[in-house]
């Protein structure tokens, strides 16, 4: 795992792309999920109307001011943008770029996550050499569009279990402030979240309700 990485930079993990703030300013709803508690964020932009001189210019902005705060910035997907944007890191789906290519493209420190469902999927992007696990869909979403049928917090509950130690671990999909405990029991070490801060009256708010929440449960496991 990069220095830059530990479980606790995956507490409060932030998605977003310009097409997922409506009328809203992309820089301000992320300058607000900072200040409300975000640990991590990723900029994926997808099926937007902007171009690639515009997407380039708001990742700019959007890394600049992670940077700023010291959270990790990560983009979705595209090494090449990832690069231009001197991102911290990459993530890939299953049907993206292998991990083991992306890794050998970006060398050693960058920070590379992988979305899975099930342990087999978990230790091959382990051995690809992936950093962190995004598990999903928890639960319905209509953020990702191929998002696939919920797993469920089983799902993390079965990584977690298998005979070699996973890589730490986020659910996502359709996580709210009122099933993120669940989440986080199974095993999870933090949530990722996309409508529930950008779609939120007051995304500092939600993102403070949702970081309080994954905090709370940690701290209670750490005491049993």
């Amino acid at each position: 795992m990069p220095n830059h990485l530990s479980s606790s930079t995956l507490r409060l993990y932030f998605v977003m792309g310009s097409q997922d703030c409506k009328n809203r300013d992309p820089v301000w709803v992320l300058k607000e999920a900072i200040a409300g508690g975000i640990t991590m964020f990723q900029f994926r932009e997808k099926n937007s109307a902007l171009t690639l001189s515009q997407t380039v210019f708001l990742g700019k902005k959007l890394r600049d001011l992670c940077a700023k705060h010291h959270i990790p910035f990560i983009v979705n997907d595209r090494v090449d943008l990832a690069m231009v944007l001197k991102a911290d890191g990459v993530h890939v789906g299953q049907e993206d770029l292998p991990a083991v290519q992306v890794r050998r493209l970006l060398g050693s420190d960058p920070i590379i996550g992988v979305s899975c469902k099930t342990p087999e999927e978990a230790d091959k992007a382990m051995q690809a050499g992936a950093d962190y696990l995004g598990v999903g869909a928890m639960y319905s979403t209509r953020s990702k569009q191929n998002a696939g049928s919920p797993v469920g917090p089983s799902a993390i509950q079965r990584i977690y279990h298998m005979e070699n130690k996973p890589l730490p671990m986020v659910g996502i999909g359709g996580i709210h402030h009122q099933n993120a405990e669940a989440v986080i029991r199974a095993g999870a070490e933090g949530i990722a979240v996309i409508s529930a801060i950008t779609n939120a009256p007051s995304p500092r708010h939600a993102a403070m309700r949702l970081r309080e929440t994954a905090e709370r449960i940690h701290a209670e496991k750490k005491a049993i």
